[in-house]
């Protein structure tokens, strides 16, 4: 039998270095979670005697992260959860699943690598009903249930992972008092920030801090660039096509993205340094200019992560803040997010597997990690203010203001392209050596390569 919910939960271990689920992070039925959900999921499912193997990405302190929710899922079910990863994941499931012992769950950040699974039949479907789940339960659904759907072996999409844990990449980082100082208002469109750009020019600063460097990795932040211009300027539709290469990538719409990201990076007098500085400013030095007096400049674009990089004691909110980067309204396609996350997959078809998937459309799945770190969600059903601080709680804002979610596209191409030749052709089109034609045609080349 499982355990009472709020009484002993002693005896029930999560192994593989898991802590024991006595040590519940937030005790139940305590604090502004949704208990309600956690009490009905548990009074649901029994699984006392059976064991749940998980794999995933995370170690460290992220495992814990992690480890602290499974800790829920063993108290309310009975079950003894072990998880496991590796620092080559990606090599291990591959591994894992051709000799036939996979775990139940997995967890990946690569839809790519989800594909290559599904499509050797080593992946279960999630079924019509968890997919009217996302697409009714998310912001944006459907977009969710995009991400998650997979071609199967017999050549059928249905819906195969479940998002779960998400980054936001359409971001611009400031430092308040600049702004307060100069007078500057916080953009709404990219009319608006284009005009700010300007006027800062106007009155004798410099709008944008941009680095590419990345050692052999230099170039991938101008992808997101391309990819966040992409979203506000074509349909998603038009986005998903060109990550797959039904459009091609040197297409006119594609081409004008980059220009797009151009308008910016190439302009002298937006970008501190001059464009001729973008490719070799490494991108982990480039926000420091927000942080100089003067400023060195007044924007940063860059993903949920680039905090790390900011100097020691800057308080996010306070020395440092974002804003959404801002969709053109007078295009009228919503407020696009680019962004990436992980999915959660079946492997191994078992009731503990069925039962874990329902576990992480609980509202209780999500709130327990976000009042923790790191942990991001367009659930909409969450309480938001459990977030544990201002910045993860602006960030799910704008998950939920979203009305399209894109992952990252460069992790969506074949890695020769997306971690490849589109990295170099970014390095070579801010260089100034060639034009975005030009660059979009030797990309376009690479990938006729690979088929």
């Amino acid at each position: 039998m499982k355990f009472p919910i709020y009484a002993g939960v002693a005896g029930i271990a999560l192994v593989a270095g898991m802590s024991h689920a006595q040590d519940l992070k937030f005790p139940p039925g305590e604090g502004g979670f949704n208990w309600d959900s956690y009490n009905a999921f548990a009074e649901a499912h029994d699984l006392s005697g059976q064991t749940l193997n998980v794999f995933g990405p995370w170690r460290g302190d992220d495992q814990a992260l992690a480890e602290s929710i499974w800790a829920y899922f063993a108290a309310a079910t009975g079950a003894t959860v072990n998880y496991s990863s590796s620092e080559s994941y990606e090599q291990q499931i591959v591994i894992d699943t051709e000799a036939g012992s996979p775990p139940d769950i997995a967890v990946l950040p690569q839809p790519g690598l989800i594909q290559n699974l599904v499509s050797k039949g080593f992946v279960e479907p999630l079924g019509e009903e968890t997919a009217a789940w996302l697409a009714e339960n998310y912001s944006a659904g459907d977009s969710w249930v995009g991400l998650g759907t997979y071609t199967g072996p017999d050549g059928t999409d249905a819906l195969y992972a479940f998002p779960y844990k998400i980054d936001v990449k359409s971001l611009v980082w400031y430092v308040p008092d600049n702004f307060d100082d100069a007078g500057y208002e916080v953009p709404t469109s990219m009319e608006e920030l284009i005009a700010l750009s300007d006027q800062i020019v106007a009155d004798g600063g410099t709008p944008w801090c941009i680095g590419l460097g990345s050692g052999g990795a230099t170039g991938w932040p101008a992808t997101d660039w391309v990819e966040d211009m992409m979203l506000r300027t074509q349909p998603p539709e038009v986005y998903d096509g060109w990550v797959t290469n039904e459009i091609p990538f040197n297409d006119e719409r594609v081409v004008a993205a980059i220009d797009g990201f151009g308008m910016f990076a190439l302009n002298d007098d937006y970008v501190a340094g001059g464009a001729g500085a973008v490719a070799s400013t490494d991108f982990r030095d480039s926000p420091k200019g927000l942080f100089s007096s003067p400023p060195q400049c007044y924007m940063h674009k860059q993903a949920s992560f680039i905090p790390s990089f900011f100097p020691e004691g800057t308080e996010l909110g306070v020395d440092a803040d974002f804003f959404y980067f801002p969709s053109y309204a007078e295009k009228d396609l919503g407020n696009p997010v680019l962004g990436a996350g992980t999915l959660a997959f079946i492997t191994k078809d078992s009731e503990a597997a069925r039962t874990f998937i329902e576990f992480l459309k609980t509202p209780i799945a999500h709130e327990l990690w976000m009042a923790q770190t790191g942990f991001l969600t367009p659930y909409k059903s969450v309480d938001v203010e459990l977030y544990g601080d201002s910045t993860l709680k602006k960030m799910g804002g704008i998950l939920l203001d979203a009305t399209t979610f894109r992952f990252d596209g460069s992790d969506l191409m074949p890695a020769g392209v997306g971690a490849g030749t589109f990295w170099t052709g970014m390095v070579d089109y801010t260089g100034g050596t060639k034009s975005a034609a030009d660059v979009a045609g030797e990309i376009q080349n690479s990938w006729d390569g690979l088929k």
